[in-house]
């Protein structure tokens, strides 16, 4: 019988585990700490791991390891190279979050943009009831039609922020990171190009060509009323430049689910931010709709039982 371990299982919330049992015997670890792994993993035949780390260290002790499934896109988290070289196969899961993403991404923009944080405070303060009129006006916020917006990576999220934008009346572009995509449908601009959009939102991963992306050069030369969300990876953004540039408004404002460190380290220069008022954070949370973690549990269960059959297509290793 397969053993069968999920090291992370916190991570995928109310989703029902009970699927797995089909495969084998199931140990569920709600969180792994790094000095766990070894021991969790020693005798597993599949693992589950969602941002546990499995190096090269935790690969040599499990012997009898056959798989690794990933419950998310990114696998930076896994030592191919050394899976590749023990025979381990490793496979991940895509498309399951896009609906998802899309609808938090631009639930938090629109609700950056129209205020909405200040004027549900207005009303639940008591301030409404006290107003001599039947509106308020002390904070002005702008349509979003008609404002020039770019997509970082053109993936399959970032394909449907596209078209959402569209569908608000902005005039949608889209920056490649990597120079060499270019797709039919979508217009396509130049870093200089992207840094002049009113709405800047990230979509694509994180790696030597993004990596602090957004760096105080880059920040220096944005428009003073954007707003930049990053939808992609912490790393992306330097938080330390974004936060001086707020406060120095030299940015319009930052909407982030994604940073640095995760979770968020307490002494986050974004936490130390003067105007906050400019800052709307989510933590990491617009993959997971319960939706979403349902379709990448199913998923996961799929590829357990396709490399059970001997079928790894569309497999990492």
């Amino acid at each position: 019988m397969k053993k069968i371990v999920i090291l992370d299982a916190k991570t995928l919330g109310s989703v029902d585990l009970e699927r797995f049992r089909a495969f084998g015997s199931l140990l569920v670890f709600q969180t792994t700490t790094v000095t766990e792994v070894l021991d969790r993993i020693s005798e597993a035949d599949i693992v589950i791991t969602n941002k546990v780390v499995i190096g090269k260290n935790e690969l040599s002790a499990a012997k009898n390891l056959k798989l690794v499934c990933v419950a998310a896109t990114g696998v930076n988290n896994i030592d191919l190279i050394e899976c590749k070289k023990r025979g381990v196969a490793v496979c991940n899961v895509v498309g399951y979050s896009t609906r998802s993403v899309a609808q938090i991404t631009f639930s938090s923009i629109l609700s950056f943009v129209s205020k909405s944080c200040y004027f549900d405070n207005f009303v639940k303060s008591g301030s409404y009831a006290k107003s001599d009129i039947f509106t308020d006006l002390s904070r002005e916020f702008s349509e979003i039609a008609g404002k020039r917006f770019c997509v970082i990576g053109l993936g399959n999220i970032g394909k449907s922020i596209y078209k959402i934008a569209k569908n608000f009346g902005c005039k949608v572009c889209y920056y490649s990171t990597s120079g060499e995509n270019s797709q039919k449908g979508y217009k396509r601009v130049s870093f200089e190009d992207m840094l002049e959009c009113d709405i800047i939102s990230i979509h694509c991963g994180l790696n030597e060509k993004t990596k602090n992306l957004f760096d105080s050069g880059a920040l220096a030369r944005i428009k003073k009323t954007a707003i930049l969300a990053n939808f992609g990876r912490g790393g992306i953004v330097c938080e330390k430049s974004v936060a001086g540039a707020i406060d120095d408004n030299r940015i319009g404002g930052y909407v982030t689910d994604v940073f640095e460190a995760e979770p968020m380290m307490s002494d986050s220069p974004l936490l130390s931010v003067k105007n906050q008022d400019r800052l709307l954070f989510t933590p990491h949370i617009a993959w997971a709709s319960k939706e979403a973690r349902e379709r990448l549990a199913e998923k996961i269960a799929n590829n357990i039982k396709r490399f059970l059959k001997g079928d790894t297509n569309g497999f990492i290793l």
